[in-house]
């Protein structure tokens, strides 16, 4: 099939989000997002999640669906890993699309949309091999990058993903939710010193853990006088923020040195920060080939799923309708390594 027209659905967690795609090119997409529902807990809800894909999805495929009068050749969603009601949601949804027009399916992994993420873009242009980073809410993870299709996990975390610990750090600051971008502008307006927290495992090997970070913010907290002055607020999401992207930085410098690879691709959430957008760009001056893709493409989307999708069925062909959802899947299960 040459150059498929893609349907990508994409429900595992909070954004309710539909594309169409075709082999570089975003052809059509839309997004729903259940920020505003969320924040008023400071994290997601699982059940209020679901339910909200169940209300969206089919008002967010017409607006993305309405305006083409092409064939659509593939229709992909989201099977894993996620939430399992929203997976749900959108893999009825898709399912029931293909099957209806006759048309193949493929259940997409997650973290492989993330990692393909850099494809929705035309100016994308860098080849496998590569060193490839997950940051995200769920997730933080290092891998290499053979080929499309292919992955070797080299190291994670062992407790609290990075945007997790961006998340209860800015819980614990009073700055919101989601925490990232609220971590980000706080410590932006910080000016001067600040104090260090620790970088826990920085120097074994690519295994990362961040639980022990969010404690030593924790402590610190609770030493200074409340209610925290905007000043100490700033100053210790600075800390936070400098803390976690150092270890990630460092965390690709290893698998760098580990693989030889001179190639680096970020992605999920946590890659729409700024200081670490510009941490692993600055490895281009050591000769390293990085990609960094647009903010809209690091946050979960369908134009991913769909671009995954693709790859998926160019190498294993079409799943079954029956293929379930998977709350927890290994992404090697998914993309093997040869």
């Amino acid at each position: 099939m040459n150059k498929p027209v893609v349907l990508g659905i994409e429900t595992s967690c909070d954004e309710t989000a539909v594309a169409l795609y075709r082999h570089g090119e975003v052809l059509a997409e839309a997004v729903h997002s259940q920020v505003d529902i969320h924040r008023y807990y400071g994290g997601v809800v699982p059940e209020l999640a679901s339910r909200d894909h169940a209300g969206y999805l089919r008002i967010v495929a017409e607006e993305v669906l309405s305006g083409w009068e092409g064939p659509i050749d593939l229709v992909c969603a989201t099977r894993g890993p996620g939430l399992i009601g929203g997976l749900l949601v959108g893999l009825t949804w898709a399912r029931s699309f293909a099957f209806g027009r006759q048309i193949p399916f493929v259940g997409v992994h997650h973290l492989a949309g993330h990692l393909a993420a850099p494809l929705v873009d035309p100016l994308f242009k860098m080849k496998p091999p590569a060193v490839a980073l997950i940051a995200s809410g769920g997730h933080t993870l290092i891998y290499d990058l053979p080929a499309w299709g292919q992955v070797r996990l080299l190291g994670g975390t062992r407790d609290d993903a990075a945007g997790e610990c961006f998340d209860k750090a800015a819980r614990m600051l009073n700055l919101g939710y989601p925490g990232g971008p609220a971590i980000q502008s706080a410590a932006s307006k910080h000016v001067g010193p600040a104090i260090r927290l620790p970088r826990p495992m920085l120097k074994q090997g690519i295994e990362m853990s961040f639980s022990g970070l969010k404690t030593a913010l924790l402590t610190e907290v609770n030493s200074r006088s409340k209610p925290l002055s905007e000043e100490s607020v700033s100053e210790l999401a600075f800390a936070l923020q400098d803390a976690i992207v150092d270890v990630l930085v460092t965390k690709l410098r290893y698998a760098l040195q580990l693989t030889g690879r001179d190639r680096v691709i970020i992605g999920g959430g946590v890659a729409a920060n700024q200081p670490l957008r510009d941490r692993v760009e600055a490895l281009t001056q050591e000769g390293i080939e990085v990609y960094v893709p647009p903010r809209k493409y690091c946050t979960d989307n369908a134009a991913m799923i769909a671009a995954a999708g693709s790859i998926q069925f160019e190498h294993f062909g079409a799943d079954s309708l029956d293929a379930p959802a998977q709350a927890r899947w290994d992404l090697q299960q998914y993309w093997p390594a040869s």
